[in-house]
């Protein structure tokens, strides 16, 4: 049977037969529009069965310790302070709303400015020089020989001295007088100084007690070093890579990841460093001295909070200070995609 279709290039009519005899429907032109397709039915929810329900409910009953503790310690505190940061508050009388007075007030305070000048000065020097000490203490943990149970715990006690101790500790080494840093000096020619007298120098010998504790982001870093394969070094010895080769080319790519997060949290760690200066600057002249060289961002935080009374001009400087960190975090986040890598096989 004989049925008829237009030719899509001269726009004419074809006719065409079927071997059964019956006419084929004719073919669709360049100007028929094409229908659309029909719309899925969307998907039904499977219904939760018995089981699940009871299995949700002890995976909650489980993290509940955990969602409270992040709620009533790190949620709350959060709220309440920027709701803090908006009034003009001592603790002791009531609240008066002020709005963001105190944020204006926090950058036009010359303070401030001396403070986080300080904190950068310090997280710039510290931060790096941090990462670099506990990658030398994890290579020194990581020797295959027969002491190193003896090496690691004797590397890593420093950690577990408290700051607040350690900071004594380097009062009395660095005494101008007495201290055995001046003593060493006098014996290679140099003249006795006071250290903690200085601005400069002071937040120098801060950056030095901070890497007392490079043992805990050692630790952090031997096992990140313990699970590159073992075959990646044999490979390299193979094509007559030495150790030193072998550490740029194969252990520092593959701990990036470690020190990307050794990295965040030496930047935390930096913006909130409090008790040194604390210390320090106690046994010298007042909180801040030499001349503010210690004022740090956490320390006129305090002394605005404690000192002045003036909770929300404090809180406001928390506020700024979480955000600061929100970004420096998300800042090398972003950078980091060019240098972490996570492919670490031996394949």
């Amino acid at each position: 049977m004989r049925s008829h279709r237009r030719d899509h290039d001269e726009g004419t009519l074809v006719t065409t037969t079927t071997r059964s005899g019956t006419a084929a429907p004719p073919l669709p032109s360049r100007d028929t529009a094409i229908a659309p397709k029909p719309r899925r039915r969307p998907r039904e929810k499977h219904p939760w069965t018995v089981a699940e329900k009871r299995r949700l409910r002890i995976g909650i009953a489980f993290i509940s310790p955990w969602i409270i503790g992040v709620l009533v310690f790190i949620g709350y505190p959060l709220v309440y302070s920027f709701a803090i940061s908006l009034t003009r508050y001592s603790g002791m009388n009531g609240a008066t709303w002020v709005g963001f007075g105190n944020y204006v007030a926090a950058f036009i305070d010359p303070l401030v400015h001396t403070a986080v000048g300080n904190t950068v000065f310090f997280a710039v020097i510290a931060v790096p020089v941090g990462i670099v000490v506990a990658i030398v203490i994890a290579l020194a943990m990581n020797q295959d020989v027969r002491e190193i149970g003896w090496y690691r715990t004797a590397l890593y006690i420093p950690s577990l001295i408290p700051t607040f101790a350690l900071a004594f500790i380097f009062v009395v080494l660095v005494n101008p007088q007495t201290g055995i840093v001046n003593q060493v000096m006098k014996l290679v020619g140099i003249p006795a100084t006071n250290l903690l007298g200085d601005p400069t120098t002071a937040k120098l010998v801060i950056v030095a007690l901070a890497q007392m504790g490079a043992g805990n982001a050692a630790l952090i870093f031997l096992a990140g070093m313990r699970g590159i394969p073992k075959t990646l070094y044999e490979a390299a010895r193979v094509d007559g890579a030495g150790p030193v080769r072998q550490f740029f080319a194969l252990t520092l790519p593959l701990l990036s990841p470690v020190i990307l997060f050794n990295l965040i949290t030496g930047i935390s760690n930096g913006l909130q460093v409090f008790t040194e200066a604390y210390v320090i600057s106690s046994g010298t002249g007042g909180l801040g001295s030499p001349d503010n060289g210690t004022l740090f961002y956490m320390l006129y935080l305090y002394k605005n909070a404690f000192s002045y009374a003036q909770l929300g001009f404090a809180s406001a400087m928390a506020v700024l200070l979480f955000l600061a960190g929100v970004v420096l975090s998300g800042l090398v986040y972003w950078l980091s995609k060019r240098f972490v890598n996570y492919d670490v096989t031996g394949e």
